[in-house]
């Protein structure tokens, strides 16, 4: 089989789902706009920029006849567009079959609604599509404003391999809240800095791991100054991938106070569940779609430190429950949203549509 990825390549969603396709012996090519380039992914998955020769979204449609050029050469049997308003409207435009799009959060919620060019490429898109996927249900609903067709929900999944949890990492005399997250408002870090502050007042062994990094960093750090917890906050900046899982694990509770819809499906809340950890998210996009509430951790309104820091609070307050929600979490984890298995479906509606005969 041979699959051409049109999609970001320095997204780590974008080379999971490449890696896993060529460790199963698949021919696959990542397509990427210039500026979305890692070098670093490349040095693993073949990869082709396209040219951005015009501005703004005229560039998609100069980017079409390159896009058409690589499948004319690679003829792959599956082209798979990820984000129906960039990638997915190139890929609608070439007009080439089978053709997958996937949506990613923005893209489908707030990308249509910010005028009526913007609907009609989604619109377009979706209707040029063969198979529509979203990696959540309440993605697919808001999908299925601008379609009528069936959306197949492919969660992102996590690898339980690595996300696991670490014997000996977390410290017996101190309480860890963290996130791995980046640092913008649109994550909530400001929420959980407050919601931190907070419960320090009362906790004073409690300290606050901020696991990553973004353009509002060095706002989130002075606000930890003005709140005087400065001294118990670490902001450790971006980390390799493969170190996420030693940070979780020195975590007691996971925060994921996102404040758009766009939070699509909720990966760190997955992967902090996978590590035993508790989370407490808030109630926008996939997230309450993925954490039990009550069992697996808790859903909070949405900009509201207050109720964060009671969740935080009842769960660093009763090791027990805690103990019980993280160990319900990898359980939930392992039926729902395991990588593997996850990754097998969407190879599986691979070869459904192949059967079927799609192939232009």
């Amino acid at each position: 089989m041979k699959v051409l990825i049109l999609a970001p390549s320095k997204s780590i969603h974008t080379h999971k789902w490449a890696l896993f396709y060529k460790n199963k012996g698949i021919n696959v090519k990542v397509v990427t706009f210039s500026d979305h380039y890692s070098e670093e992914n490349a040095k693993e998955i073949d990869t082709i920029t396209l040219p951005k020769l015009l501005p703004g979204k005229l560039s998609y449609i100069s980017s079409v006849f390159a896009l058409k050029k690589i499948l004319k050469q690679f003829q792959p049997d599956i082209l798979h567009a990820h984000y129906v308003s960039s990638y997915g409207f190139i890929g609608a435009l070439a007009n080439y079959k089978p053709f997958y799009v996937s949506v990613w959060g923005r893209d489908i919620f707030q990308f249509p609604q910010q005028g009526s060019v913007n609907r009609k490429i989604v619109e377009y898109t979706l209707s040029k599509a063969d198979v529509i996927c979203s990696t959540s249900h309440i993605m697919a609903k808001e999908t299925n404003k601008y379609s009528g067709k069936k959306i197949f929900v492919t969660p992102f999944g996590v690898d339980m391999e690595k996300f696991r949890p670490i014997p000996g990492v977390k410290s017996d005399d101190e309480i860890t809240i963290g996130t791995v997250k980046a640092l913008e408002d649109k994550y909530g870090i400001g929420d959980l800095i407050h919601a931190f502050a907070s419960i320090h007042s009362s906790k004073k062994n409690a300290k606050l791991l901020i696991v990553g990094d973004g353009k509002q960093k060095d706002e989130y750090i002075q606000l930890t100054r003005d709140l005087n917890i400065d001294h118990v906050t670490s902001f450790t900046g971006r980390v390799p991938n493969d170190k996420v899982p030693e940070y979780i694990n020195k975590m007691d509770v996971f925060g994921v106070p996102s404040t758009e819809d766009s939070e699509s499906f909720g990966v760190a809340a997955v992967e902090s569940m996978a590590c035993g950890v508790p989370v407490v998210v808030s109630n926008v996009g996939g997230l309450p779609e993925v954490v039990l509430e009550g069992k697996t951790g808790y859903v909070v309104p949405k900009e509201n430190s207050q109720e964060l820091a009671k969740a935080i609070l009842s769960l660093i307050e009763n090791k027990e429950k805690s103990t019980g929600m993280g160990l319900a979490g990898i359980d939930h984890v392992k039926a729902n949203y395991n990588w593997i298995d996850n990754a097998n479906g969407m190879l599986d509606l691979y070869g459904q549509t192949l059967k079927e005969g799609m192939k232009s």
